[in-house]
């Protein structure tokens, strides 16, 4: 009986133990796994920044969604670690509208918008009553109204702000018809309207170069270009994790740099700013 007692408390004991391991070693399992939401995952970029942090013991998972606003709510319900695909004002305009407690930790890259046309060669041709497409999401729909308001084309009242809509036309001497339609159909809408503005990267995805296609294109290096500026989010909560500040860090290394300009040719540019100044620009939206 003796013998029966110890041997199952040995046995107790290893089930124990094994059971310990496993979860010790399933927790550093998670913490080195990060799950990334994007919207687009063709090309160079997202190969080359999952082996080098592969390199270091991070696995990168990439998790697709087809609609803008979907990675910030899996984001915030914890389905996903950070997420790769919007700007800074986006994300402010997230936040706000849905009292999510998402942050920024690192830029990605500045990407100008243009607007581009199958009918037109130049912003000079745009006729009176020419239908022009933009993304109908708040913040962009904003910076291609302030888009249109820089090639002359519009006025905007002077509290238009960051997230203004066509209400605030003050001034529309073509009688521009503005029509506001989900950012990722803005290419496949050209074939109808006069011009579309298309973020640079739907319109990389659709096969355009954004810097030769464009019949107009934002100043990149203007200032106001900087709540535009593309980010890798998280919760607030984890915005000091070092995994994910390591990935961000990774995403500025030279190779990552040349895989943006063939991925977006030459459209997208790398930007290196630090995250207290990326927080400076969002917490002032």
């Amino acid at each position: 009986m003796k013998k029966v007692l110890i041997y199952l408390g040995t046995a107790l004991l290893l089930l124990t133990l094994g059971a310990c391991s496993q979860k010790t070693s399933g927790e550093e399992n998670d913490s080195k796994k990060v799950r990334i939401g994007v919207t687009g995952s063709d090309g160079e970029v997202w190969p080359i920044l999952k082996e080098k942090a592969e390199a270091e013991g991070i696995e990168i998972e990439l998790i697709e969604f087809a609609d803008y606003t979907l990675p910030n709510q899996a984001l915030a319900n914890g389905d996903i670690d950070l997420n790769s695909f919007q700007h800074i004002a986006f994300l402010s305009q997230f936040t706000k509208e849905n009292n999510a407690d998402l942050t920024p930790i690192g830029a990605t890259i500045i990407a100008p918008m243009g607007i581009y046309s199958e009918k037109l060669k130049s912003i000079d041709d745009i006729e009176d009553g020419a239908r022009i497409a933009i993304p109908d999401d708040p913040s962009n729909q904003a910076r291609a109204l302030k888009l249109l308001e820089s090639a002359g084309l519009i006025k905007l009242a002077d509290d238009f702000g960051l997230f203004g809509d066509p209400s605030k036309i003050v001034k529309n001497p073509k009688n521009l018809d503005i029509y506001p339609i989900v950012a990722q159909q803005t290419p496949r809408v050209l074939p109808d309207v006069a011009a579309s503005i298309i973020n640079n990267g739907v319109a990389g995805q659709a096969g355009f170069d954004p810097v030769k296609d464009p019949i107009y294109l934002e100043d990149s290096d203007d200032d106001n270009t900087l709540p535009y500026v593309n980010i890798f989010a998280t919760r607030t909560a984890d915005e000091n994790n070092e995994t994910y500040l390591r990935i961000v860090e990774l995403y500025h290394d030279e190779d990552v740099k040349k895989a943006v300009e063939t991925d977006t040719n030459g459209g997208s540019v790398v930007v290196d700013i630090s995250k207290e100044e990326l927080l400076n620009v969002y917490k002032g939206l």
